[in-house]
């Protein structure tokens, strides 16, 4: 099967840039379930933009810079906030229904921006952008969506002993079919999502299990920034309610953070209290429940009225009250829960990684943006505003060459498994040391502890994988092993405490900032 572009993932990222793309290219979208089951559909807060004539551009800039603790790119952030507000006018365009108030756009505010600058869909902003612009693909003749298909590997010049190291392609696995299909482009877009699923408690779905950057990593690309995970600091904590966010709105509308007494405890932390940016906020719940023997805190809205609380956050309301909390009336129980993958495939302001060909973009990439934190509402911007970029370098590019001949998957030599109960128990193994020793906390005894399993690990996984018919647990299983190692590697290189990386061993920041640089070999 041959296109011109080859997008994989649906997400916010994937959409914008197939809608993009001129009328005249071959594209496919790819996604590993259906295509709203996906992160950016599970968006809650907003997107982030200067749209109000009292904000500026350059508040903007300087609250993500803040937020990124010194380690963002300076050139991405202006790149990003400046072409924000196009962005946001395109999506508005495409039809998004964004909240008003009177006439007028609703924007409100979260953690860490100076202004009240974030645009929304009442509290699912990420489902009403997805919907709207999978109703605009669907309308697309020259755009084959292809459903329930996971990549299993990119195909590059390298790997088949070609000149230079260019992606011409990906292999791709039907789930429902059970067979690889053999894909050749012109230009390959990862647009996957992160890799929170590495962590035990996560508020991802169960797809992002960093499948673009183990992908991009074994192509050839290098990463950056790995050990910047983001916690949300509020997750819903009920043993039913499985990795259900609570939206940062809700502190930006007045939300306290309690202990079960009633009592708040940001003010001990941070001046900006509830306000501060998600890192702090992880941290100062995680302490207080070690230092308190607690299973969680309480996020308390209830002194609002209830007509503010049912109109600003339905979703929400509507989740807790399916599991007895009424949150007009009661406290919400939470938790902080792996949520954003800071760093990732390195790329440049046009989405172009280390290999020609081979496009990244979304939570996948390390664009600078992020830095060392991400700033609220901040991703949605990137998806959409490097959407368009990497769509604008592919239309003004030349797709005259010829497609290279590629090998079809070969599984000749290969079994079915009897024991995949092994993939099960490294799933949740992995998972597991992940989150008790590369958690919000960490020590270089226990990154050391996580480093020596991962290697047992990977001995394992690969064995398995070259023995044995691929199935999409154990594709979703290699990428997270991989991507867990990276994490690991990058946190013992970071000696100081920086943003969302804290550790107890060197709890100083160091004067001079540095991202932190994989290489393949």
């Amino acid at each position: 099967m041959d296109f011109d572009v080859l997008i994989i993932g649906s997400g916010a990222a994937g959409l914008t840039l197939a809608l993009n793309l001129e009328s005249t290219k071959k594209i496919a979208i790819v996604c590993k379930a259906q295509l709203l089951d996906g992160s950016s559909s599970k968006a809650q807060g907003g997107i982030a933009g200067v749209l109000d004539e009292l904000d500026s551009f350059d508040e903007h800039i300087a609250d993500t810079l803040n937020a990124g603790a010194g380690l963002c790119d300076n050139r991405a952030v202006k790149f990003t906030i400046r072409n924000g507000t196009d962005a946001l006018n395109w999506l508005i365009n495409q039809g998004v229904p964004f909240s008003l108030e009177g006439k007028q756009l609703h924007l409100t505010k979260e953690g860490g921006h100076s202004h009240r600058r974030i645009i929304h869909a009442a509290d699912a902003t990420g489902y009403a952008i997805s919907s709207t612009l999978i109703d605009k693909v669907k309308k697309r003749h020259n755009i084959t969506l292809l459903e329930h298909h996971s990549a299993v590997d990119l195909i590059t010049t390298r790997k088949l002993d070609l000149p230079g190291n260019r992606c011409i392609g990906a292999y791709l696995y039907n789930i429902k079919k059970e067979s690889v299909v053999t894909m050749r482009a012109h230009h390959v877009v990862l647009a996957t999502g992160g890799a929170s699923k590495v962590y035990l408690y996560t508020s991802n779905p169960d797809g992002a299990s960093g499948d673009g950057i183990a992908m991009a990593w074994r192509a050839g690309c290098r990463v950056a920034n790995m050990e910047f995970n983001q916690f949300h600091p509020t997750c819903l904590y009920h043993p039913k309610a499985k990795a259900f966010l609570i939206t940062e709105a809700i502190r930006g509308e007045g939300g306290h953070l309690t202990l079960p007494n009633g009592d708040r405890f940001m003010q001990h932390y941070d001046e900006r209290k509830e306000l501060a940016p998600r890192d702090i906020v992880a941290r100062a719940i995680d302490n207080e429940m070690k230092r308190k023997g607690l299973d969680h805190v309480f996020l308390d809205i209830s002194h609002k009225s209830s007509e503010f609380v049912t109109s600003h956050f339905p979703t929400i309301y509507q989740k807790c009250l399916k599991y007895g909390i009424d949150m007009t009336k009661d406290p919400i129980p939470v938790v902080p829960a792996a949520h954003y993958t800071c760093g990732g495939i390195m790329t440049d302001l046009n989405g172009k990684t280390d290999i020609s060909g081979l496009f990244a973009i979304g939570e996948c990439t390390y664009t600078g943006l992020h830095g060392a934190n991400r700033l609220a509402s901040n991703s949605l911007l990137e998806c959409i505003v490097f959407g368009r970029s990497v769509a604008k370098t592919i239309n003004n590019s030349f797709d005259e060459q010829e497609f290279d001949d590629v090998p079809l998957w070969d599984e000749s030599l290969v079994t079915d498994s009897d024991e995949n109960v092994v993939i099960s128990h490294n799933w949740d193994e992995v998972r597991r040391f992940m989150w008790d020793y590369v958690g919000i906390v960490r020590t270089d005894k226990r990154l050391l502890r996580a480093q020596h399993r991962i290697k047992l690990l990977q001995t394992e996984i690969q064995d398995f994988y070259s023995n044995f018919k691929i199935s999409n647990d154990l594709l979703e299983l290699r990428n997270l092993v991989q991507v867990a190692e990276l994490m690991i590697e990058s946190a013992l290189k970071r000696k100081e405490s920086r943003g969302l990386h804290f550790t107890l061993d060197y709890p100083e920041t160091k004067d001079v900032a540095r991202i932190t640089v994989l290489r393949p070999n």
